[in-house]
């Protein structure tokens, strides 16, 4: 596991919980000199100690579907152990993202691991306590599970607790695609417990009803937790028992269902047939290419970020030009799902996610500090933004010496193309509105790069309208 760093406590107190997990009494994670640390309270010690004595436990570890482990002893542990209480030490993620930045098939992928993982653990009479999407990251394109403490011993008869968290943080995300065309992620990042029931039977059709899954997990959920409400303050209502065959049907015919979705779209991409609709001449395509390629094994970042990575062609050659990992960004919804497929398909370790570069997602939840911002989680040694620059700066208006400093923060280095007003990609994105841009210009790009940067390479790609420029950032930057 990994996080950001974790907020500075008073000197001579222990340190902050990182993340949310402040929210859970029953144990919290700390990053103490680089290490992931989790303290067991002793109220849940004994059964967690049944969790770990569990076959499952370690063949979930080795299958990749959870996040290894080791238990310490309170000498081998850098802060105090609770009396009665235990430790483990978790490996570090390289990178933490959260469900609102993850595509379609990502969402679905940790919501499919979530049930493949749960009914492996009813087999050895372990359950999962809650339905959270926060307890899964992602390594590459493969996810994994690392909240150990939602792993409890199973009771006879108990009801499935994360049925209405799981439904609100997977399934109606994945539904307001799959049924309505509408990418969840501006509603979900705004919503960082999930959407609700009741949400999202508002904006269905009545044809939706026809659906035995979507009537049963939404317009009735919706109904019964409107009645739940209405009743609030009355008796307490009787919890049903089910059956561990029944709760074992549950999350296999939600797999079922979960497993055949797909977004809705009607294939209208901005920048997902980028290759198609706005190619480069072979020449210019191979001087590019032979450029990242060589900028990359230079450097040979452990992690890359790779800003407006589209369907992932600059990704799949940075890995293979000696980068560890990538990350990558992209706010278009079909370039996404083809990247993040590909990733799959060749088990790369590539990530990419949805980001708006010029809202990207920020510190969130409780004292701002639940939920850390893009750039805090993003420890990069190396990025790559191709044509990426003129978006922010002539897309969104974002003056170019910000657009500019905002990248080279983000890693010490870098390649930025640079496209010329001259470009038919910006000739058309100018058609229809005014140009205000009067300092866009090769020049001015040179100079505000020179203030924080050294400009280490550069090559000029269709006649100059492009121009590639490999940089590393001043110390003082």
């Amino acid at each position: 596991m990994t996080s950001p760093p974790a907020p500075l406590s008073a000197p001579g107190q222990p340190p902050a919980p990182v993340g949310g997990s402040f929210r859970d009494p029953a144990g919290q994670v700390f990053d103490v000199d680089g290490r992931i640390i989790r303290v067991v309270s002793a109220t849940i010690a004994d059964d967690f100690r049944q969790v770990l004595a569990a076959p499952a436990y370690q063949h979930l570890i080795d299958d990749g579907w959870l996040i290894g482990s080791q238990v310490l002893s309170a000498a081998a542990c850098p802060i105090a152990v609770p009396d009665g209480g235990m430790a483990l030490e978790h490996p570090r993620i390289p990178f933490i993202s959260y469900p609102y930045e993850w595509s379609f098939a990502a969402l679905r992928a940790a919501a499919l691991l979530h049930l493949d993982l749960h009914l492996k653990c009813l087999e050895d009479d372990i359950t999962l306590c809650d339905g959270s999407a926060y307890n899964i990251q992602f390594i590459g394109a493969r996810p994994v599970f690392i909240d150990h403490l939602s792993l409890r011993p199973y009771r006879d008869g108990e009801p499935w607790a994360g049925y209405r968290q799981f439904c609100e943080q997977f399934v109606n995300p994945l539904l307001i695609s799959a049924k309505l065309g509408v990418a969840p992620n501006a509603w979900y990042r705004g919503a960082l417990e999930g959407i609700t029931a009741a949400d999202l039977a508002a904006m269905l059709k009545w044809r939706h009803r026809l659906s035995w899954n979507t009537f049963w997990h939404v317009f009735l959920q919706a109904r019964l937790q409107n009645k739940a409400t209405r009743q609030a303050g009355g008796a307490v209502p009787k919890v049903p028992k089910v059956a561990k065959s029944g709760l074992t049907a549950i999350l296999r015919q939600l797999r079922n269902w979960l497993a055949g979705l797909t977004p809705k779209t009607d294939g209208v991409s901005t920048w997902g047939d980028y290759r198609d609709s706005h190619r480069y001449d072979a020449a210019a395509e191979g001087q590019k290419r032979d450029f990242v390629a060589a900028a990359v094994a230079q450097v040979r970042p452990d992690t890359l970020l790779d800003l407006g990575c589209n369907v992932g062609d600059y990704a799949v050659l940075a890995l293979d030009s000696g980068a560890g990992r990538v990350i990558g960004a992209d706010a278009d919804h079909l370039a996404l799902e083809r990247a993040f497929s590909r990733s799959q398909d060749g088990n790369l370790d590539f990530l990419p996610v949805y980001l708006d570069a010029a809202n990207p997602s920020p510190g969130q939840g409780w004292n701002l500090a639940e939920r850390d911002d893009f750039a805090a989680r993003t420890r990069a040694d190396m990025s790559l933004g191709l044509a990426f620059l003129h978006h922010l700066a002539i897309g969104r208006n974002i003056p170019l010496d910000q657009a500019v400093d905002w990248i080279i923060a983000l890693a010490p280095h870098g390649v930025i193309e640079f496209v010329d007003k001259r470009d038919p990609m910006i000739v058309r994105m100018l058609a229809l509105r005014e140009d205000i841009f009067t300092d866009y210009s090769r020049q001015r790009f040179e100079a505000i790069l020179a203030t924080k940067a050294r400009i280490t390479a550069s090559q000029e790609l269709l006649d100059g309208h492009r121009v590639l420029y490999q940089f590393a950032a001043k110390p003082d930057a």
